[in-house]
């Protein structure tokens, strides 16, 4: 590529001197600039540089201030790791990848790995930064065939594996660097790595599209995909270091547009550890090698404009390689200190900086003594940052808190002096599962209720109320009524319910008064065609294991920290002792769900659904959300499939279609932090259907969503069912359940973003859409009685719905929600729901099928419900 023609660097529009003395004054007072601001400052230079870096000064200090570390600056002690310098991208001024002919091997060996880590760590070092170039099986052969050989499926899983090693054998906490992550690799990496990172770079479209700019041709440096990666690495709590390159052809507005796309993620969910503000430096043999390197003045002023648009509790950091101690009579260190760095990144005493090898690393005593004669004192951090460290979970995985806190002053968070560097094993937490906490909350929500309306951690797991109330679309959340002609509709559903179009389907949901009657009425018509008139349920129990849970879903108000009063998690012989319950009372189902526990090892839901199948054999384990699917082969390193089928085979028989909310990320976002993405919600699900593993599916609305959500939500599941028969011969969802909204305990709620959950008008249509888009694919459309008052769910069974769901004898999740309509119903108070109707009742299997007549007396002897869960009593929550 250094034959690639490279495009002209834009010519800046140098500001009028009235707009720059605006910005400096506005960043003088401790105003909030906005992007056109900034781009003014990034033009300052002579005394309104000066001026610039006083002020960016002043905002470092103060925050250093705040933090307890007055005139401290940072770095890391690190070694570099390349493990491998093949990539699939071509960007046009890289000398860190190059072709597999110039290497002995597509990868380092384990041993290679070792070597450098021992000899960095007999050194004092803490931190191995592992680099790599992006997933480079996908573009050359020997990498994919060396991964092959060495029992690897991807790179990743190279990675993961080296950073175990790493840690067990030498002690140096792995900082990963592998380039472009999904929300899942995430998932993996994190038991591994105590953070991770990827530079930005920069938000300009044009250097990724452009023939001859410096990222065309490298599918891993579009803005758009970098950008997802810093924000599932904040939902999932990784903390993320990110950064901006300065000099590689991007205008002075690119640049301010690229530093308030890191500040956004930043304030989302507080993940940005730290922003690099790095200058290009021109590399023999690229394509950019005529291309002038970044001028001092132009990275100081990047360097401030960063620290005031990010913040005084940011971190910035500016390579010490890549400046120079004096420069044309100009000592860059102090200047960078002057424009408000507080880090100076990882510095090695053992090797070179693989991507800028030509860069030597300062001697850490003589960068000491430059940052001491600005008036600071350098400190040692650890590769996650303090303020990381000294909050632990949900930011540090369990795995690795030991090894952390190792190496960790429990007052600072920084570095410890002195702390010996040695391995420690790499290990599941043992004995996870043990009855702890509040394990009667199941029948104590229905006695004492919960103890508060919120968890202790509620200003910081769910991330940024503000930020996020800026991305909530309040007037879209609420239907209103269009013109588009309902009873158009209303005959063209009539004449192919499946077959109407969106527009239609969203005309169907505004119905109101008559039109709505003749939706219900034309649902109900669908329904005894499809199934009939018997109305089902199935004699069940829910067991919520652990309400343990840091994933931060905005919705939920079953979670807890694990410290928090109503917070437990059972044993598996208390597990195993309810399904005994369960059977004596007639039960055919067991549905086990629990809180994304910390300390959860993949393997442990292998163990509860064995626990049951070896106390009760005949019972049916319908057990795992998607999203505990996704954690238990995260934590197993195993794909989705083959954890499924392990599953299977420890006694899983379906899976559970919650955790989809709505199927849309624009909405998903804004309900949860750290829950899995639309996409691995479907990977989850048509796995399950491809290995004949049935599952429920699901939606939750009412909260910050709209009609149009709806439909595609419904749309989306019944191309998934479609699917699933092409594909196997048979359906995959035995029903649909909508879930409405219970907002009176749901964070989201109490901090005022979403609404009051969706009407009984709202409600009816739903159910009733559902009946008519989902015909033919999906037979069976269930109400949720603990969600709706019982009036409702006979209206419901009016229009379009067959099943009304289980007995279910504890659920707890709706009910720490504020839901009034108990934890549990006998069998004869769900006859007295369904009498009004005059339809038949009938119990079933968790497939539909027919119950045994030994399971039915049972039931009917004991109500449905076991003895242990009954109560006299149902006070407000």
């Amino acid at each position: 590529m250094s034959g690639a023609k490279q495009g002209p660097r834009p010519s800046p529009t140098v500001p009028a001197p009235s707009a720059m003395r605006r910005a400096l004054a506005r960043a003088r007072d401790g105003k909030t600039l906005d992007p056109d601001e900034a781009e003014v400052l990034l033009h300052a230079r002579g005394e309104d540089l000066d001026t610039l870096l006083d002020h960016a000064g002043r905002v470092r200090d103060a925050g250093l201030e705040a933090a307890g570390r007055p005139g401290t600056v940072t770095y890391s002690r690190k070694v570099f790791v390349p493990l491998t310098r093949l990539c699939r991208d071509r960007c046009h001024y890289c000398t860190f990848a190059t072709v597999p002919g110039r290497l002995e091997s597509p990868f380092l060996s384990p041993d290679e790995v070792l070597e450098t880590a021992r000899q960095g760590a007999a050194l004092g070092c803490k931190e191995a930064l592992f680099t790599l170039g992006d997933r480079p099986e996908d573009r050359w052969t020997a990498a994919a065939e060396w991964l092959h050989a060495h029992g690897y499926d991807d790179t990743l899983s190279y990675v993961r594996a080296m950073a175990v090693l790493v840690l067990e054998e030498t002690g140096l906490l792995p900082h990963l660097n592998p380039g472009v992550l999904t929300w899942s690799d995430l998932q993996r990496l994190k038991p591994v790595a105590p953070s991770m990172g990827m530079m930005l770079e920069t938000t300009s479209t044009r250097l990724f599209t452009e023939p001859g700019q410096a990222h065309y041709g490298s599918p891993d440096k579009d803005p758009v995909v970098r950008l997802r990666v810093l924000e599932d690495a904040g939902r999932s709590s990784v903390p993320f270091t990110t950064g901006m390159l300065l000099g590689i052809g991007e205008s002075h507005r690119e640049r301010a547009e690229t530093v308030f796309a890191i500040r956004a993620a930043a304030r989302r969910h507080g993940g940005v550890q730290e922003v690099i503000v790095q200058n290009f430096r021109a590399k023999p043999g690229t394509a950019m090698m005529h291309r002038p390197d970044a001028e001092r003045e132009e990275m100081a002023a990047a360097v401030a404009v960063t620290r005031l648009v990010m913040g005084p509790k940011a971190h910035v950091q500016a390579p010490p390689n890549l400046i120079g101690a004096e420069h044309g009579g100009v000592d860059e260190y102090a200047l960078m200190l002057r424009a408000g760095i507080d880090d100076w990144g990882g510095v090695s005493p053992l090797t070179p900086d693989h991507v800028n090898p030509e860069r030597p690393w300062p001697q850490i005593d003589d960068l000491a003594a430059r940052t001491a004669e600005s008036g600071f004192t350098l400190r040692e951090r650890l590769t996650v940052y303090p303020e990381y460290v000294r909050a632990g979970e949900p930011w540090l995985d369990p795995r690795i808190a030991g090894h952390v806190a190792a190496l960790a002053d429990p007052e600072t968070g920084l570095a410890a002096e002195g702390a010996s560097v040695a391995g420690r094993p790499w290990q599941e937490p043992e004995a996870v599962l043990v009855a702890s906490g509040r394990t009667d909350l199941h029948t104590g929500i229905d006695g004492r209720g919960r103890t508060g309306d919120r968890r202790g951690d509620f200003d910081s797991v769910y991330g940024d109320w503000d930020a996020l109330a800026e991305g909530v679309d309040r007037e879209g959340a609420v239907p209103r009524r269009f013109d588009p002609d309902i009873a158009a509709a209303l005959r063209a559903a009539e004449a192919d319910p499946a077959g109407i179009s969106d527009t239609e389907a969203l005309a169907l949901l505004h119905a109101d008064g008559p039109e709505l009657e003749a939706l219900a009425g034309l649902a109900d018509r669908v329904r005894r065609d499809t199934v009939g008139d018997e109305v089902t349920y199935v004699v069940t129990r829910n067991i919520n294991f652990t309400n343990v849970c840091y994933t931060g879903c905005r919705f939920c108000a079953f979670a807890q920290r694990r410290t928090d009063a109503d917070a437990y998690t059972l044993s598996l012989e208390q597990v195993a002792d309810r399904a005994e319950e369960a059977w004596g009372a007639g039960a055919t189902e067991v549905c086990m769900q629990g809180g994304i526990h910390p300390d959860l090892p993949g393997d442990a839901y292998f163990d509860l659904a064995a626990a049951v199948r070896e106390r009760v054999p005949e019972m049916h384990v319908h057990a795992f959300s998607p999203m505990e699917v996704v954690n238990g082969a995260s934590r197993s390193g195993l794909p989705v499939r083959e954890w499924l089928v392990r599953a299977r085979e420890a006694g899983l028989g379906s899976v559970p279609g919650t955790a989809a909310e709505i199927l849309d990320d624009e909405v998903r976002w804004i309900l949860t932090k750290g829950k899995l993405p639309a996409d691995a919600w479907v990977e989850v699900i048509t796995a399950a259907h491809d290995l004949g593993i049935p599952t429920t599916s699901t939606m939750m609305y009412g909260h910050v969503d709209a009609p149009r959500h709806w439909v595609a939500h419904i749309r989306l599941l019944r191309s998934l069912q479609e699917r699933s028969v092409e594909r196997g011969g048979g359906p995959g969802f035995t029903e649909f359940v909508p879930l409405p909204f219970v907002h009176t305990n749901a964070p989201l709620y109490l901090a005022g973003l979403a609404r009051t959950g969706p009407t009984v008008r709202e409600n009816r249509a739903v159910h009733a859409l559902a009946r008519l888009l989902l015909h033919g694919a999906v037979d069976n459309i269930q109400c949720s009685w603990v969600k709706l008052a019982e009036d409702t769910c006979r209206t419901l069974l009016r229009g379009g719905v067959n099943d009304v769901g289980g007995t279910l004898m504890e659920e707890t999740i709706s009910r720490m929600a504020g839901s009034g309509q108990g934890s549990y119903k006998t069998i004869g108070d769900i006859r007295a729901l369904v009498e009004p109707t005059g339809r038949p009742l009938r119990q079933r299997t968790t497939l539909y099928g027919e119950v045994t007549e030994e399971r039915r007396r049972a039931a009917e002897a004991s109500g449905g419900v076991a003895d242990s869960v009954r109560r006299r009593a149902l006070p407000l929550v």
